[in-house]
């Protein structure tokens, strides 16, 4: 396994006019991911129209082949052949949460040895709660994070589990996505006092409910997955809303109007909060037939937000509280510390890098205003970090990103589109 380099910083774009843009964005990779996941353990042929094309989605691709799944790609589609789950296997995880989290409760399900390992920052993400709770399972793993090796047995009894998910809504998703093929099924309770990201929880549901699986929520915190099939099924998959968020936020930072073609008229992601989060940092947000249109004058308010149900969107909203006229606090995030990269150090680090007045707190930041100077923004291998870098050097002459092919991770191209945007002004 092995981390990606790159060679030379880039230089973010500044905006030097008002913004007036159309912005396509690919496919979200928290429903690509979760509806491959579930395509691989259906019982029958499924389609996946539109899926993003990316170092996590198609991370996740090789690894359902690696277990025994084919899958036949086109232009715009997937095509997923179920196959029993099948060993020996090596699975690069990358950097993908969504691969380390989902695939290893399927991997339970192959008999033989199912190895797990990816990037160098990989092994610093926490993993603890899935191999526990396979343990608890009956399966038999050797390590305690990666690397780490599944040794199935063709089966997983499933029956009734507590978890301390709060590092991470993922340990709960991945075991909900795959508990309809437990003999048993599966009871989940989350037995800490948090639990971050419940969004992404409900939209784990929604797709399994899409599919035929029975799932009762007993609690806020426990759900009840019957066994039984998971049904083949043809999916579009939405645009990835929290990817469009530097994309909106740049209207707030320059002025005039972005707009996010095809946004859904109903979604569980959490993305769909900018809608809110921008207007309250000073954005005008409306719907434009099929899109989202955000109008910004070149100011931004400072906020204070609670962000645990949607931490994924906290750099885009640092990044604009950098260059707001007054004080933010985010709180709700502490999660966030073992993302990509321990993206509340990091963030901090970057802003005060270049002049900011950036605090960590206990479970978030604290932002004031300040003036801003050009620097090298580093990315910590971490995506959001380099779309966050990219939002202040709309404003900030001499930003430069140090690795935007980061952005490979959820969203190739990124840096084409940017410029693209600020190309279309007026």
């Amino acid at each position: 396994m092995t981390d990606k380099s790159y060679s030379r910083p880039w230089a973010a774009p500044l905006a030097k006019s008002a913004i007036s843009a159309q912005i396509s964005i690919p496919g979200s990779k928290s429903l690509t991911n979760r509806e491959l996941v579930l395509s691989a353990l259906a019982s029958g042929p499924s389609e996946i129209l539109n899926p993003l094309d990316s170092r996590d989605s198609n991370l996740m691709i090789q690894a359902l082949k690696q277990l025994g799944s084919e899958i036949e790609s086109t232009p715009n589609s997937l095509r997923i052949t179920p196959r029993p789950i099948s060993g020996p296997a090596q699975i690069d995880c990358g950097l993908a949460g969504t691969v380390m989290r989902f695939v290893p409760p399927v991997a339970a399900l192959a008999k033989g040895e199912v190895s797990f390992d990816g990037d160098v920052a990989a092994r610093s993400r926490p993993m603890k709660t899935t191999v526990d709770s396979l343990r608890a399972l009956g399966v038999e793993v050797s390590g305690s994070g990666l690397p780490f090796t599944i040794h199935g047995t063709g089966e997983v009894v499933g029956g009734e589990l507590s978890i301390d998910a709060s590092e991470s809504s993922q340990f709960v998703s991945g075991l909900l996505l795959v508990a309809a093929r437990f003999k048993n099924g599966l009871t989940l309770n989350h037995s800490a006092k948090t639990l971050p990201s419940m969004p992404h929880i409900d939209m784990t549901i929604d797709t399994l409910a899409k599919r035929g699986v029975k799932v009762l929520k007993l609690s806020e915190t426990s759900w009840q997955i019957e066994p039984g099939e998971i049904s083949g099924r043809t999916v579009e998959i939405e645009p990835d809303l929290s990817n469009a968020g530097p994309f909106m936020a740049a209207a707030l930072v320059a002025g005039g109007t972005v707009t996010i073609e095809n946004w859904p008229t109903s979604t569980t992601q959490v993305g769909n909060d900018f809608i809110e989060l921008l207007t309250r940092m000073g954005g005008q947000v409306s719907r434009n037939g099929t899109g989202m249109s955000v109008t910004g004058t070149g100011e931004i308010n400072g906020i204070e937000i609670d962000l645990s149900s949607a931490g994924e969107l906290t750099p885009v909203i640092a990044a604009l509280a950098a260059l707001a006229k007054s004080k933010s606090v985010i709180s709700g995030v502490a999660h966030l510390r073992g993302h990509e990269t321990n993206r509340l150090k990091a963030l901090v680090d970057e802003i005060n890098s270049i002049g900011g007045r950036a605090t960590e707190t206990q479970d978030g930041l604290i932002v004031e205003p300040a003036d801003l100077r050009g620097g090298l923004w580093k990315t910590y291998s971490d995506h959001r970090m380099a779309t966050a870098g990219a939002i202040i050097g709309l404003r900030v002459p001499g930003i430069e990103i140090e690795d935007i092919t980061v952005t490979s991770k959820t969203m190739p191209g990124f840096e084409l589109l940017w410029s693209k945007m600020l190309g279309a002004t007026s």
